[in-house]
């Protein structure tokens, strides 16, 4: 994900009780891959335990003030790679005025610009993403991407460009050389919170992953993400933390490092 960069604001309603702060303990865990042994997976459990759901449309604050309908897509979404814009296209080119609001203004004017360092990303029409079905369209609120795939029976990680269906959960790399001389790739699967949106993030008006609100799922995170998860992972791996998880949420001990927007 891009580094956001905005201006500063009035945080409002971000300073409000409902968003905890960004440092308390988490438990994390690190497992080899099952499928490639010249990596490892450490995974965040105090996120990929914890309640939090996407509460878009019923209560979310969005990230920019006065403009909660949006929820995070008001700075549009940044291409991860040529691949990524290309496969984007692909779907883009099934929709339809039914389903896309701005159908007609894509067509005619395109749907990708540049943004201030040259960068490709999806184009912001009327403040917010053009792909942004808003309230009150007959084809349905919110991302009209999203839309399209749940009408053609697809997962929406398949439609959306890869930083929408992969918020909030972050994966990142780095290279470990260990001390007799080896190394191993270790991928980290965790919280996308504020810090991940760069400096910028400090400003956004409100943010979920921290919320006490967004954390009211019927379901955990790894397994409501379930289909993000063994995207991101890889099916072996996924079982693999699975199995950590339910340790986890099946000590007959208090949790250690619950996460702190979680109900109690």
């Amino acid at each position: 994900m891009k580094a956001v960069k905005v201006g500063k604001q009035k945080r409002g309603k971000a300073e409000e009780p409902d968003e905890k702060g960004l440092d308390f303990a988490r438990a994390w865990v690190e497992f080899p891959d099952p499928a490639d042994e010249e990596q490892v997976f450490r995974c965040d459990l105090t996120w990929l335990t914890s309640r939090w759901t996407c509460i878009f449309g019923n209560g979310c604050q969005g990230i920019q003030e006065g403009r909660a309908d949006d929820g995070c897509c008001t700075l549009g979404a940044h291409f991860s790679d040529e691949d990524d814009e290309k496969r984007v296209a692909e779907h883009v080119a099934r929709l339809t005025p039914e389903l896309w609001q701005f159908h007609d203004v894509g067509a005619e004017s395109g749907w990708v610009q540049l943004d201030e360092d040259g960068d490709r990303q999806t184009r912001r029409w009327e403040g917010s993403c053009i792909f942004q079905n808003r309230p009150g369209f007959a084809g349905g609120a919110g991302c009209s991407l999203h839309i399209l795939a749940l009408k053609e029976g697809r997962e929406p990680l398949e439609t959306k460009p890869d930083v929408c269906w992969q918020l909030p959960v972050r994966r990142t790399y780095d290279w470990i050389d260990r001390p007799d001389d080896s190394r191993v790739l270790q991928v980290s699967i965790g919280e996308y919170d504020r810090r991940g949106w760069g400096p910028g993030g400090h400003d956004l008006h409100w943010y979920c992953t921290t919320a006490t609100s967004a954390h009211v799922g019927g379901e955990p995170v790894y397994v409501s993400y379930r289909p993000e998860l063994v995207e991101m992972m890889g099916e072996e791996a996924y079982e693999v933390l699975v199995g950590l998880c339910e340790a986890r949420l099946s000590s007959q001990l208090p949790l250690v490092a619950p996460h702190p927007a979680d109900p109690a």
